[in-house]
């Protein structure tokens, strides 16, 4: 296995099976770092009869000696953080010394979450579909150079002039617009300091770290949180989140340079999810959409809220190709398209009478396209305990050639479940 430094991106809407994935290949590498979200995000990993959900800290903590870093891109909110660090302890996984957290880290305080809810309701029929957990509120105030960085909540008295700063604000959008109760700041600057007291053991400068890290020789893997088309800038916004999350991203949000890294590897379903408000060019109504949701179980990790569901779209994965980089690809849940008789990928869009092959550049234009579909022939049988290419129905293996050629990306991995010996390796990454 020669030295190699990675980064594993989501290629659709968030909710591809990248917690698996990374859990998987963490084998293969020394240090695990996420670079932006917070706590909306969800990573499901399972491991013979344990299942486990991860909102911060990255799924390679269950990989005994592999060092977990939370970069500077991504905001924390430290009561779920030492929650999920609790949790993780009680089934004896070992955390200090293999979880460390960017000391410029941004915080999410109370007031952030409030924020984000009462905004939401304030929109009405034109909600975005936040989760609520004050990740945008977060992000705004480290662009207005109001935020709070995980290293103040060590200093008492940085802190408190930071909180008193942004309530002067908040408390009167609360007060004077959202009809809200306002925030004392006395009592979050006692508990926050507290939590800095917690936090201090795990801060590091992660960019420093990380760059020695590869200077010695040792293996990165960079964890994206959601998927390329709820990036801030590429994603079908406003229906997006609030941070980069395309694989360019990991840099500022880690702190390398892009010479540094060796592949991009995109992780994709086998059909499409989306979660929330926004548009979804191959979305199935009702009945076959409902029937994918059902066997996928296609709920979201951190809120719950089903999936929407639909065919694979080829012109999303191409554009994601060009976004990210992606060098080598992962197909998850092609086990939930058994028993369809047919299957379509989406291979382009009909606008204004001319088919074009990615979204229209102006979000208003969204509903007037038509998806373009190639239809492909389904398999029967249960494959989920398949464990070779060549031991698969004929018909997935032809589905599968044709999503590598429709997207000209390569298939390294297939994923037929969410157990992590339910995987099949066309290609090592390693």
């Amino acid at each position: 296995m020669r030295k190699k430094n990675i980064i594993v991106v989501g290629l659709q809407w968030g909710d591809e099976g990248k917690g698996k994935i990374v859990d998987l290949l963490s084998k293969n590498v020394d240090i695990i770092a996420r670079y932006q979200g917070g706590n909306n995000a969800g990573h499901t990993v399972v491991t013979g009869n344990i299942s486990l959900v991860f909102r911060l800290v990255p799924s390679g903590i269950l990989n005994e000696d592999k060092i977990c870093i939370l970069g500077n891109g991504v905001v924390v909110d430290p009561v779920v953080l030492f929650e999920e660090l609790e949790a993780l302890q009680k089934i004896n996984i070992r955390i200090r010394e293999r979880f460390y957290i960017s000391h410029k880290c941004h915080i999410i305080m109370p007031y952030h979450k409030r924020l984000d809810i009462a905004r939401e309701r304030l929109r009405g029929a034109g909600m975005i579909g936040t989760t609520g957990r004050g990740i945008g509120p977060a992000y705004e105030d480290k662009v207005a150079r109001i935020g709070i960085r995980a290293i103040d909540l060590t200093k008492k008295d940085v802190l408190y002039d930071k909180i008193i700063m942004s309530l002067k604000e908040k408390n009167y959008l609360f007060e004077n617009v959202l009809g809200e109760n306002i925030f004392n700041p006395d009592e979050l600057i006692n508990e926050y300091f507290e939590y800095g007291n917690k936090l201090k053991d795990y801060l590091i400068d992660s960019s420093e770290f990380i760059n020695q890290s590869i200077e010695a020789g040792k293996n990165i893997m960079l964890e994206g949180a959601q998927g390329t088309f709820l990036d801030v800038d590429h994603g079908t916004y406003p229906y997006v989140t609030s941070s980069n999350t395309v694989a360019g991203g990991s840099m500022s949000g880690i702190g390398i340079g892009p010479t540094k890294i060796d592949e991009v590897i995109g992780i994709t379903k086998a059909y499409t999810t989306r979660v929330g408000e926004g548009y979804f060019p191959t979305e199935l109504n009702e009945g076959l959409g409902d029937a994918i949701r059902d066997k996928g179980e296609e709920f979201g990790s951190v809120t719950g809220r089903p999936r929407r569901c639909g065919w694979f779209d080829a012109n999303l994965i191409k554009t994601a190709k060009y976004l990210n980089g992606i060098t080598g690809m992962v197909v998850t849940k092609l086990d939930v398209l058994s028993g369809l008789k047919k299957i379509n990928i989406c291979t382009g869009y009909l606008f204004k009478g001319s088919i074009i092959n990615h979204l229209p550049y102006s979000s208003d234009d969204f509903k007037d396209i038509t998806p373009v579909y190639e239809e492909s022939e389904g398999w029967d049988g249960e494959i989920s305990a398949v464990k070779t290419f060549k031991d698969l129905p004929v018909n997935a293996q032809k589905y599968l050639m044709k999503l590598e050629q429709i997207t000209e990306i390569p298939i390294n991995i297939i994923s037929l479940g969410k157990d992590r010996m339910q995987t099949i390796t066309l290609k090592e990454i390693f």
